[in-house]
């Protein structure tokens, strides 16, 4: 059985916009997430380790302030595009779109004012809570009204996280959470002693604004072949590497399959994440460097945390031979992403 709860979590100042952000509370035995109605943001998600004490595992903050200000997308849904897209530029139907750019030369996860600094209408499920809202034709420069709706539902160990979206003129969209995880636990020096593995023979090589090139290239022989499990800290320090920031390309298929696993050995923890989406973004937090204090005013460092976002592939509505971006009029944008926790 799941409890669900909702609570007020803060109020937005009238001069940002003003309105109500909630907390929804999502318990099972072994897993408690909450989530905020602003950028249905994961505020906390305290999982069981083998020695059954639960422990917050994602970073964030403990008030509405924090998130109000400038942070790096801690726990928020992103969109309409999550990633990079080069000089902010894409063309649909003939007609050329510019976007806002806030990443250098390029357009990052929606823009100025993406779908994680706005405040989304919620509706509490039995297990869970689904979250609409309506994108407007124009916003952040985007064609067509968008209808979105992010469901969240909690099944013991597992967090679903199911993206659904409709739009009135063709669009490009590509949605993701973009939770910083610390399986040691959130405030924690950094992720090191982790192990990784992704299911990806191939990754995406990029330029120096971190661009996909067009090349699809292979893991084999290289610092981006996860296919066994590698302790991060060795990992980087043998090809000598400042952290990963890279898509990596998943097997072509609808249905739901493996796509990483991240372990923390001396707890126990493991998250397992499993999806229907083309592509991963695997981020080791190398943008952190301690200016940011969460949750109990503590820093995060660079590398003390991780990022798992399950997503079409950067840049994709500018690369022909990747998986299509785009969304037309009549047809549904539906993927999902489960988030498997447990503790051995």
């Amino acid at each position: 059985m799941t409890e669900v709860k909702r609570e007020v979590f803060g109020h937005v100042p009238q001069e940002e916009g003003g309105g109500v952000v909630e907390k929804f509370i999502l318990k099972s035995d072994s897993v408690k997430v909450e989530i905020l109605s602003l950028g249905c943001i994961i505020a906390a998600l305290e999982v069981k380790g083998r020695d059954e004490e639960f422990s917050d595992v994602v970073l964030g903050f403990d008030t509405l302030e924090g998130y109000m200000g400038k942070h790096p997308f801690f726990g928020a849904i992103v969109g309409r595009v999550a990633n990079r897209i080069a000089k902010g530029r894409f063309t649909v139907d003939g007609k050329e779109y510019q976007l806002f750019l806030n990443n250098g030369p390029n357009s990052l996860h929606g823009g100025a004012r993406g779908f994680d600094k706005v405040l989304w209408s919620p509706q509490v499920l039995p297990n869970g809570v689904c979250f609409f809202r309506l994108s407007p034709d124009g916003e952040e420069g985007y064609p067509g009204d968008l209808k979105v709706w992010v469901t969240y539902t909690l099944s013991g160990g597992e967090l679903a996280i199911n993206y659904q979206a409709q739009t009135s003129k063709t669009t490009p969209i590509s949605l993701t959470n973009h939770a910083y995880f610390n399986l040691a636990g959130q405030g924690l020096r950094d992720i090191y002693d982790h192990e990784f593995s992704i299911e990806a023979d191939s990754y995406l090589p990029v330029d120096n604004t971190k661009i996909p090139t067009g090349e699809v290239a292979s893991v084999e022989g290289t610092s981006f072949d996860l296919r066994q499990p590698v302790e991060l800290g060795k990992h980087l320090q043998k090809f000598r590497l400042d952290g990963f920031d890279h898509n990596f390309c998943l097997r072509r298929v609808e249905a739901r399959r493996l796509a990483a696993r991240a372990r923390h050995p001396p707890t126990g923890r493991t998250l397992e994440v499993h999806t229907t989406q083309p592509g991963i973004q695997f981020y080791t937090g190398n943008n952190l460097d301690g200016s940011l204090k969460g949750k109990g005013a503590v820093p995060y460092p660079k590398h003390s945390a991780f990022c798992l976002e399950t997503q079409n592939w950067p840049d994709a509505v500018n690369k022909p031979n990747f998986p299509s971006a785009l969304l037309q009029p009549g047809k549904e944008y539906n993927h999902t992403t489960w988030l498997v926790f447990s503790a051995t």
